[in-house]
């Protein structure tokens, strides 16, 4: 149902009426249950919509505190290494007190070639340990026995 008027150009237009009444509610007055279920829907789909968008917004906050903070332990990591390379200056001048020069940076350069292989060792003994997610793959291959086994078109 509309009802026709002009609006102040003098145009006719046209207004959609307002029912008198909600057309969800039954004669005895009461919603109706497709009404109920329809609006039970609506309201939990909202709700979970907001749910989702405030679990984004903390995610979205806590992971650029997290970034934040990774960016200093990366810079101190930094510096520590460069510092690293005048420790191994000290040594060599600290052993060249009581050994030829060409000796004590020898010694040094000994020192930090047996660190590096004792940490690639044991980095190697480490990784060789890893292995897939056992529990994982065997929950995915028993999905098949769990699902009905019709065709589909």
């Amino acid at each position: 149902m509309s009802l026709d008027s002009t609006s102040t150009t003098g145009t006719p237009r046209t207004l959609s009426a307002i029912p008198l009444s909600d057309p969800s509610v039954t004669a005895t007055g009461e919603p109706s249950i497709g009404a109920l279920v329809r609006d039970a829907s609506a309201q939990v789909s909202s709700l979970v919509r907001a749910e989702v968008e405030l679990a984004k917004a903390e995610t979205v906050s806590e992971v650029k505190k997290a970034v934040t903070g990774s960016v200093f332990f990366v810079i101190a990591g930094v510096v520590l290494l460069y510092s690293s390379f005048f420790l191994f200056f000290f040594l060599g001048e600290l052993l060249d007190v009581w050994l030829p020069r060409w000796a004590a940076f020898l010694i040094v350069f000994a020192l930090m070639v047996v660190v590096a292989v004792v940490a690639g060792l044991l980095g190697y003994l480490k990784v060789r340990k890893i292995r897939g997610p056992k529990k994982t793959i065997a929950s995915v291959k028993e999905v098949p026995s769990v699902l009905p086994t019709g065709k589909r078109d």
